[in-house]
């Protein structure tokens, strides 16, 4: 039997309204995402978590569409500041609907057979109205 992993990318508003969603291989990075962001959203700040810590990439991001990622730093990096309270507070949102997701709507565990089949469950149970690439 295979067995197949995905990964559910999804940018949603301090409000909890989804911005943008992405499906991916389990065994591609998170920070791949970033490279598509940059061409959806412009002039805006994202609150990520501690694996969007490539200074690269955050330039990048900065320069081409003007989108300032903000994310947590380890307490073992140089130059560690603890997060602004009002980003961790709402991170703390942001986490508690992928949480949701998981949990509420099961979507860890499902019985489809095929990407396509996933990605229409996802797409229609879960975010109507929007594309998922």
């Amino acid at each position: 039997m295979s067995f197949y992993g995905y990964k559910l990318h999804a940018v949603c508003s301090i409000k909890g309204v989804f911005q943008s969603i992405d499906l991916s291989a389990a065994s591609v990075h998170d920070i791949h995402y970033l490279k598509d962001i940059q061409h959806q959203m412009s002039d805006c700040i994202l609150i990520g978590d501690k694996v969007y810590l490539s200074e690269s990439v955050q330039l990048n991001l900065f320069e081409t569409a003007n989108i300032r990622l903000d994310n947590p730093k380890r307490k073992n990096q140089k130059h560690y500041k603890p997060q602004f309270y009002v980003f961790k507070k709402k991170r703390k949102r942001i986490e508690t609907l992928f949480s949701q997701l998981c949990d509420q709507f099961m979507i860890r565990r499902n019985y489809t057979k095929t990407f396509s089949g996933f990605k229409n469950t996802i797409k229609n149970h879960f975010f109507n109205g929007y594309t998922i690439h």
